[in-house]
């Protein structure tokens, strides 16, 4: 069972009083430790306070599920664990008898969702992790969907942007490990539709598409370091031997200058061929970057679509380009 259908099952309320065993005060009331065997066939175990599951307690149902954890007159409230029949579960927060604060949910097909929950729903910034694929969403969450900004981790690559209704909106990149992002926008498209189907009175679907735009190095910060100034005192002779070594100042900035007319040709030929590679944006359907999100209601998240993008050998052979011409840059610096 999923976190979607855990408000089905419902414990017993406090006029359902069944059989007990336990403490009870001067009034006659449930208080203290106790166990009681309700009529609908489910146990409680745990403490009371006047006639009320009050303080730390374990429910469990007769279908098989269970709920380990605090209460608070009668309802779940505080630190909890609910283990439902079909083997998933949710560690964390309660409010209510709802799921609400911080928690961990694990689904049967091994995925999880950690992070924050309002009124027994995914709601806030939360990370849910696709084990088939080993991908996982990092970020907002609205009513159990993803929405906002958010990132998209896959083995190999990930996807920078907003999100609404499950789909991925508006601006944004992919990174690749190989050490280049592509830029983009998801434009949305509407669904082409047969003829039987233009017949029938329905909804347009509509799709996110993805439309590239540039491609470029990643952007990292380098510091620089200062300049530093020559000592004051300078050893005798070693004047005369920078003199021989490197000559005026000028020198060494001609000398990384200096190239040949045919190093030239080759630099501006490349740059010429990376800039056509930038130019060209490729449309990607979505079927490249899917994933389904309506399994969840049985069996968690369902898996993320993995594999490099088409757009990576674009971005891979553009790197290669450009390490083209940062090599020969390199092979006309003074080695010393």
């Amino acid at each position: 069972m999923s976190d979607l259908g855990s408000e089905e099952l419902e414990e017993e309320g406090e006029n359902d009083i069944g059989e007990y065993e336990g403490e009870r005060n001067d009034a006659g009331e449930r208080h203290g430790n106790g166990k009681a065997r309700l009529p609908n066939g489910d146990t409680y175990e745990g403490k009371y306070e006047f006639g009320k599951r009050h303080g730390q307690g374990t429910y469990k149902f007769k279908n098989g599920a269970r709920y380990i954890g605090e209460y608070f007159k009668n309802k779940k409230h505080g630190q909890g664990t609910f283990i439902y029949p079909d083997g998933s579960r949710y560690e964390g927060e309660w409010a209510d008898d709802q799921r609400h604060g911080h928690g961990v949910y694990y689904y049967i097909n091994n995925d999880t969702y950690t992070g924050e929950w309002y009124s027994h729903q995914r709601h806030g910034q939360g990370t849910y992790f696709y084990a088939e694929t080993g991908s996982k969403y990092v970020g907002t969450w609205v009513n159990g969907q993803q929405e906002g900004a958010a990132e998209l981790i896959h083995l190999n690559h990930r996807y920078q942007g907003k999100f609404l209704n499950k789909n991925p909106v508006g601006p944004g990149k992919y990174v690749f490990d190989i050490g280049c992002e592509q830029h983009g926008e998801y434009r949305l498209t509407d669904v082409e539709r047969g003829e039987e189907e233009e017949e029938e009175e329905a909804l347009i679907a509509v799709v996110p598409k993805w439309k590239a735009t540039k491609i470029t190095e990643l952007a990292l910060w380098t510091p620089r370091l200062p300049e530093e100034l020559p000592p004051a005192d300078t050893l005798p002779g070693q004047e005369e031997v920078m003199g021989a070594e490197g000559g005026e100042p000028g020198d060494d900035i001609q000398l990384l200058t200096d190239f040949s007319e045919g190093e030239n040709e080759s630099l501006r030929a490349i740059d010429e061929d990376g800039d056509t590679i930038r130019e060209e944006g490729q449309d990607y359907s979505r079927d490249e970057f899917r994933y389904d999100m309506d399994q969840g209601e049985d069996e968690g998240e369902g898996s993320v679509s993995e594999g490099l993008l088409t757009p990576c050998d674009e971005a891979a052979w553009s790197k290669a380009v450009l390490g083209q011409a940062r090599g020969l840059e390199r092979d006309s610096e003074d080695p010393l």
